[in-house]
């Protein structure tokens, strides 16, 4: 008989998991995005999180602290994460790519892609029940889509054994500071905290 060798991430914990996902990225030369970051942002909050919270990518506080959504659009997460009675605490918050792009560019394909696996990784070490996506960037990244965030916003949409909710990225918030989209972001923020209650009681 075989013996399974003692290592891997099926004998850890969550905590354990991404804090050894952490470490392995240390280094990444994956992407030309490597060539301007200051820090890798893995991500932040539960590891045992039933929302997960995806944005784009790192901006340039983000770069300087290596935590993601700390500046503005991430002061503004907290605010919206706030009023459906959620904290950062509970939820886990990650980017589809994890270094910053130079000049807060849009990430680009193929760095897109050289960040899917270690997205993919750190999903299936949480196993979420929900994951609310920000912004078109992320939701075409993640659905593998071209349509736009207007479509695809205010529906369910299934990832996995997850179902994804995407809304406006906080830092376009910023910039459309028009009730419209604050009022559609805050329908896709209740449908979100209705599938995460929903989810996490069956």
């Amino acid at each position: 008989m075989t013996e399974l060798p003692l290592s891997g991430e099926y004998l850890l914990g969550p905590d354990a998991a991404l804090a050894a996902q952490a470490r392995d990225l240390q280094g990444c030369r994956r992407c030309k995005l490597c060539e301007g970051r200051s820090t890798i942002v893995f991500g932040s909050g539960s590891p045992r999180a039933d929302l997960v919270v995806i944005g784009e990518g790192p901006g340039a506080d983000e770069d300087a602290q290596g935590l993601p959504f700390v500046g503005r659009a991430g002061q503004l997460l907290t605010k919206m994460l706030d009023s459906v009675q959620l904290t950062r605490d509970e939820v886990f918050i990650t980017n589809t790519v994890l270094c910053r792009p130079p000049g807060n560019r849009n990430p680009e394909a193929d760095e897109l892609a050289a960040c899917r696996p270690f997205l993919d990784a750190k999903l299936g070490v949480i196993q979420p029940k929900v994951i609310l996506a920000l912004g078109s960037v992320a939701t075409q990244a993640l659905l593998r889509t071209k349509e736009p965030i207007g479509r695809l916003r205010g529906k369910l949409h299934q990832l996995g054994d997850a179902v994804l909710i995407p809304t406006f990225h906080p830092a376009f918030l910023l910039r459309n500071p028009g009730q419209e989209y604050r009022r559609m972001a805050w329908e896709d923020l209740k449908l979100a905290k209705r599938e995460y209650d929903a989810r996490r009681s069956r």
